[in-house]
């Protein structure tokens, strides 16, 4: 089971290739041959590589980071609304979810990730100032932008702020 799990993530290609589960010749990747859509968010496959980057805002890149603040909000250290909260944005961003980890702080806060076959989401909170911070950064079809509009409804903070990254958009 561990090595299914450290596969789906890519971390244990070798040993499947040694089992002989994987044949060495192919691309040392665990994504698969994607649909392109006709969103601005496509995967996309160069070179024999199979990949997940996209291409966004006419700029191909490894994927979309979406950093989000919560000002003045809510519900900031209830750890199973929170888990209930990763778990919408997944479904929402049209994301997979591998693995869920949440920590809770005393006195107050909340710290954690979704592990995604696309990336990850992060939190973490300050209830005490009515803050958190997430990081939301997918790749391949996934929409990343669709958890911000999750986190409004979820956390009602009174002042929201996102910035995009564009993730490798140097890599050959």
């Amino acid at each position: 089971m561990e090595n299914v799990a450290l596969f789906q993530l890519g971390m244990d290609l070798e040993a499947q290739v040694e089992e002989g589960v994987m044949d060495a010749a192919e691309p040392r990747s665990t994504t698969q041959k994607e649909d392109v859509n006709s969103n601005a968010v496509a995967a996309v496959k160069t070179d024999d590589r199979l990949d997940h980057f996209i291409e966004r805002q006419g700029v191909r890149c490894a994927g979309a980071h979406l950093i989000i603040d919560l000002y003045d909000a809510e519900r900031l250290d209830d750890l199973p609304y929170i888990e209930e909260t990763l778990r919408s944005c997944v479904d929402e961003a049209g994301a997979t979810l591998l693995h869920i980890h949440l920590h809770p702080f005393e006195p107050t806060g909340v710290s954690g990730v979704a592990v995604l076959a696309e990336s990850h989401i992060s939190v973490h909170t300050w209830p005490e100032a009515g803050y958190a911070a997430f990081d939301v950064f997918m790749c391949g079809d996934a929409k990343p932008e669709r958890c911000v509009d999750v986190l409004r409804e979820a956390f009602r903070p009174g002042r929201t702020a996102v910035s995009e990254l564009l993730r490798g958009k140097e890599v050959a």
